[in-house]
């Protein structure tokens, strides 16, 4: 385990890596020159014991097809019980190579085409992708800003579309992206009851389960034995310990049933062995990473009070949401009165930034801006800085 102090201010640089936040501007349709923000990957180097573990399994120097032994289940067993005081069983596990595939494997897997399926928008955008690209339908329960500023699930339409729908499956973001939300045990037991009554299933995205600075973070299926058994979770180590690129997930199903359809659907997909590199990330990620990632979120509650502080003194037309999870903030910058095009216009050719625009989490994210915070703090300072420059030109 990592003793010794991480320093995450360390600037890395990462162009000219094939990386797809720095390298790929151009490609986009962007100027090659900003600062980006944007996708969810961390500008953080990972810790030193799986460098050391990568190393090892690269210098062997075969990379044939490869499993896994005990020894994987069993740390990301006792990573989720001791973080989320959830008890897995190996038969329960199913490998992917990403979240997003394992959606797409549920859509094709217990749905129909032309079949609606639930949402919950502003909400990461592969979510309306994978049903509208597997041609069924989007049935979306939008999330409402209250008045205290905390986003809400609204359950009288989410059961009213469900009936008028006929929804057999909902894709459910735990903790939510883009918006931030930590679901309370309430909200989830509540939207629970429906799901049971009006016989959902549900696929819980809970891949930002460890980014969590206020509440506790619930896994959905560990609420009643009755949710296990209609429940997809959703797991990687690709936020958590930045290995996004490594395409390695966990999906946990409990239901016998259910997990055959899966585990079909993925066979159907011509998927089997996943990235040897990938597995020996994961196990020794969660089995030694404890120390680097308890830094790690510390420094992140450090960057999201920058942001704050900085928000209500240089530029308090632009509102934060209060992130109580996931390292991405959400902005609205609906206050400054700005068309798409020219909040577009002042994020990127007046402050150089990179930002993820509201409007790809769904229409009522416009007005809205996804900043990912999960960087040096002089990278923060700058893109601040930069905005709150740009914004003084209006």
């Amino acid at each position: 385990m990592c003793k010794k102090t991480i320093d995450f201010d360390h600037v890395i640089n990462r162009k000219n890596t094939n990386c797809l936040k720095y390298d790929f501007a151009i490609r986009r349709g962007k100027p090659d020159n900003l600062l980006p923000l944007w996708v969810a990957d961390m500008d953080f180097k990972v810790s030193e014991e799986v460098l050391n573990a990568l190393h090892e399994r690269v210098d062997h120097g075969i990379f044939g097809y490869s499993e896994v032994q005990d020894e994987y289940f069993a740390a990301i067993r006792d990573w989720m019980e001791k973080k989320h005081h959830w008890n897995v069983e190996s038969r329960w596990l199913i490998k992917t190579p990403g979240v997003v595939f394992a959606l797409a494997m549920a859509v094709q897997a217990f749905t129909d085409p032309g079949d609606g399926v639930m949402i919950q928008q502003p909400v990461y955008y592969p979510f309306s992708e994978v049903i509208e690209d597997n041609d069924r339908v989007v049935v979306d329960n939008t999330l409402y800003l209250g008045e205290d500023g905390t986003y809400h699930m609204d359950l009288e339409d989410f059961e009213r579309k469900a009936e008028e729908f006929h929804v057999k499956l909902f894709l459910l973001c735990s903790p939510h992206n883009p918006v931030g939300r930590v679901w309370s045990r309430e909200e989830l037991e509540k939207l629970g009851e429906i799901c049971i009554r009006r016989d959902i299933l549900v696929v819980s995205d809970e891949i930002h389960q460890d980014f969590v600075f206020e509440g506790e973070h619930l896994v959905f299926a560990g609420l009643s034995e009755e949710l296990k058994n209609r429940t997809i979770t959703c797991t990687s180590p690709s936020k958590t310990f930045n290995l996004a690129g490594l395409q390695i997930s966990n999906i946990f199903i409990a239901n016998q049933k259910l997990r055959r359809r899966f585990r079909k659907q993925v066979a159907a997909a011509g998927y089997s062995q996943l990235n040897t590199l990938g597995l020996t990330a994961c196990e020794a990620a969660y089995r030694h990473g404890e120390e680097w990632h308890d830094q790690l979120i510390e420094y992140l509650k450090a960057n999201i009070s920058y942001v704050r502080e900085f928000i209500k003194e240089k530029i308090p037309k632009v509102k934060l949401i209060e992130p109580e999870g996931t390292y991405l903030v959400w902005l609205d910058f609906r206050e400054l009165g700005l068309t798409e095009e020219e909040r577009e216009d002042l994020i990127m050719k007046k402050a150089g930034l990179w930002l993820d625009s509201g409007a790809m989490f769904g229409p009522v994210g416009e007005g809205f801006e996804r900043i990912n915070i999960a960087c040096p703090r002089s990278i923060l300072e700058q893109a601040l800085g930069n905005l709150e420059q740009a914004i003084k030109t209006l």
